[in-house]
């Protein structure tokens, strides 16, 4: 007669078939916690404590639960959150000093302020915003002036309101900063004329604009005034025809594609944005079909690793849907995440492109 198994080995096996256990061997984000009684603590499946022994292990669905249960919260992961939502207040006070001052504060000013040695405190900035404050400051500064000179002041009135010292400075670092010269930015597409053109697509309304120099504009899933609406905004002082038959070609090879996106949708383009923003949306490009990249790949991948926030504003303001693929950046735990265009939009277009 076979003796009873040991009532550890027995949780032991039932762990190891458990398939939350795979969550928490493998560190991968989950919507329970899990408990170590032995230490008497519990964690998210992502903390990088050493992993529980199977058997050593009980499963919670919030914090209040396992602290019922006689559990305290561990400090390395932070369950409970109480530290990261610390950090994101003492982040969020920096930025709004900073935005608020007429000059870039020192990285010891505003250490000091947060109660923190200047390497912690960069350190909680880098992770919160993906930049250093310096940098912060001078995007701030940057977003000031492209906002300005889009509403059409005076070059060099937008520049001393945005907190530049000299015009020369702006100029030097025109790519850097906006991607294209003040006075391109200011007249917000005045002189231009796009044409444009609209269609019945598999996913509702299609538009496109085109310039001298190739598409600047795709936007599609919205009723016609939705989309003229957007293309307005972005190129507010554009004079706007129509051209249906020039642009019908151009039409017709991006309502094929969204039936049967396989091939790469070749357009001639005029991409405008600001330095960063043309960097993220190059590299969206390099993409193939059938696969997906996360923000913090993108970020990576246009060497700004910290940079994952400001990667994602990138993607939600691409002016050229499917020819710039954003609908292929993903989480970085596999979910949609967000999509100008749509969620159901995004995974059928994935599904399409066998990347589902």
């Amino acid at each position: 007669m076979a003796r009873p198994r040991p009532a550890n080995q027995t949780a032991a096996m039932n762990t190891l078939q458990d398939p939350n256990w795979n969550l928490v061997l493998n560190r991968q984000p989950a919507a329970f916690l899990y408990a170590v009684p032995t230490m008497g603590i519990y964690c998210r499946t992502t903390c990088p404590s050493p992993r529980p022994r199977p058997g050593n292990v009980r499963y919670f669905a919030d914090a209040p639960a396992a602290e019922a249960a006689g559990f305290r919260a561990c400090k390395r992961c932070d369950p409970k959150g109480t530290r990261e939502a610390l950090a994101r207040a003492v982040v969020a006070d920096a930025c709004t000093t900073i935005a608020a001052a007429d000059t870039i504060p020192s990285l010891d000013q505003l250490a000091q302020r947060a109660g923190y040695s200047r390497f912690h405190f960069l350190r909680l900035f880098r992770i919160h915003t993906g930049l250093t404050p310096r940098a912060y400051a001078e995007g701030l500064r940057a977003q000031k002036l492209q906002s300005a000179l889009s509403a059409g002041t005076r070059v060099a009135d937008a520049i001393l309101d945005a907190g530049f010292g000299s015009e020369s400075r702006v100029y030097e670092d025109t790519g850097k900063l906006l991607g294209m010269t003040p006075g391109a930015l200011r007249r917000g597409g005045a002189g231009e004329t796009l044409r444009t053109a609209s269609a019945d697509s598999p996913f509702g309304r299609l538009l496109v604009a085109a310039t001298t120099n190739g598409i600047c504009y795709i936007g599609f899933g919205e009723p016609d005034a939705a989309l003229q609406a957007d293309l307005h905004r972005r190129f507010p002082k554009a004079s706007i025809v129509p051209d249906e038959a020039g642009l019908g070609e151009t039409l017709r090879a991006i309502v094929s594609y969204m039936q049967e996106p396989k091939q790469a949708l070749k357009l001639p383009l005029d991409l405008r944005g600001t330095a960063f923003q043309l960097r993220v949306w190059h590299a969206l490009r390099d993409i193939p079909a059938g696969e997906t990249r996360s923000y913090s790949q993108i970020a990576a991948a246009i060497d700004a690793p910290k940079a994952v926030r400001a990667v994602a504003r990138s993607c939600a303001e691409n002016p050229l849907a499917l020819a710039v693929p954003c609908h292929r950046v993903i989480a970085s735990n596999g979910g949609l995440a967000g999509y100008r265009w749509g969620l159901a939009r995004k995974r059928a277009l994935l599904d399409r492109e066998g990347a589902g």
